[in-house]
């Protein structure tokens, strides 16, 4: 399968515990920074360009993970959460230029705002998610002036800064590049602006042809229809015949009814997040199957970006073409156990979809 450009690969960095059956306690592998590590060295030697470094309560703190990483790899990159009010701009800028320069350019940075409202008011974001993304928008605007210009001066409704020095400068000119995924119209219009990467989730290939011009429409407003790339977040699931793929997909959720994790992911279904309900919409498909390759299971069993593609490598790298010929230039992946899953995405599928 040939690309008019090398893709962007990613993977997920399971920092919040990981399993090879969410209805199994015994399968399930703890939180660990040997696990960590083996998830991201698996990564690096299967060709992954950057690890998403994940920020829910549930996780290691994703900073201080990430500087240990990037110190075990050669070459991967970190993708790491920007979360409004979380640090202010001043010093989220110097600890993005200090890793930036410490790990020679080996970072990106994803724009978070539209974590639900109880997670929020329990880390003390009293902002209504609107306002959050306001402050975010404030954040990005002021960290790019400060990485680029002298002597700023901002007085703005979330933020005062006056001449603060910011050292050392970025390694990657001008700055770091930013990643959003949101499905909300204020989540969009920063993404527009300022993201090199908007990442969605897992949806129909003919939907996300259809966000994409909608989105490149959006961000030629600020002169950017062609500085804006598309990537998919989707869990995978290869085996080496369909028929095995299947067994570890209906393995993989068995038994999960009336599990904590379950319980969470119908809790974020119902939540102000324009991502999650969509989410929550696309597995009420029959047989859980959007196509035949493309997997809503694990939505019933974890938050967030649960659609998955399920079968052998030339079945998995055909259902990822129909996202690159709708518009997508990248991919960040996950799959359980990671370390596992990467190793074999690695051999089996990235020879299919990259040559």
């Amino acid at each position: 399968m040939s690309n008019k450009k090398p893709l962007t690969m990613g993977w997920f960095c399971p920092t919040l515990g990981d399993t090879t059956a969410f209805g199994d306690p015994n399968q399930s592998i703890p939180q660990s920074l040997d696990h960590f590590e083996r998830v991201t060295l698996a990564a690096e030697e299967a060709g992954f360009e950057y690890m998403l470094i994940p920020v829910s309560s549930v996780c290691w703190d994703a900073w201080v993970v990430a500087s240990h990483l990037a110190a075990r790899t050669e070459k991967m990159k970190m993708l790491l959460a920007v979360k409004p009010g979380n640090v202010h701009p001043v010093v989220q800028a110097k600890m993005i230029t200090t890793f930036d320069q410490m790990s020679k350019g080996r970072i990106y940075l994803n724009l978070i705002a539209g974590i639900s409202e109880k997670d929020a008011f329990a880390e003390g974001q009293l902002e209504a998610k609107e306002d959050r993304y306001d402050q975010m928008l404030e954040e990005v605007e002021l960290m790019k002036r400060l990485w680029t210009e002298e002597d700023v001066e901002h007085t703005g409704k979330y933020y005062q800064v006056h001449g603060p020095k910011i050292m050392p400068k970025p390694f990657q000119q001008p700055h770091p590049p930013f990643f959003l995924g949101g499905g909300s119209e204020q989540a969009a219009d920063i993404s527009a602006r300022h993201s090199s990467t908007h990442l969605f989730w897992g949806d129909y290939p003919e939907r996300i042809a259809e966000q994409i011009k909608e989105m490149r429409d959006r961000a030629a407003k600020y002169g950017r229809r062609d500085d804006i790339d598309f990537a998919m977040r989707l869990q995978i699931i290869c085996r080496e015949t369909e028929e095995e793929a299947w067994a570890a997909a209906d393995a993989l959720i068995a038994g999960t009814e009336n599990t904590a994790m379950a319980e969470m992911a119908k809790t974020a279904a119902k939540a102000d997040s324009v991502a999650n309900r969509r989410a929550a919409e696309l597995s009420k498909t029959v047989g859980r199957k959007m196509t035949p390759h493309l997997w809503t299971g694990i939505t019933e069993v974890r938050p967030g970006a649960g659609v998955a593609v399920v079968g052998n490598p030339q079945q998995v790298a055909s259902q990822l073409q129909e996202f690159v010929d709708a518009g997508c230039s990248g991919f960040c992946l996950s799959g359980y156990p990671h370390h596992e899953e990467a190793e074999r995405f690695g051999r089996l599928v990235m020879p299919l979809l990259c040559s």
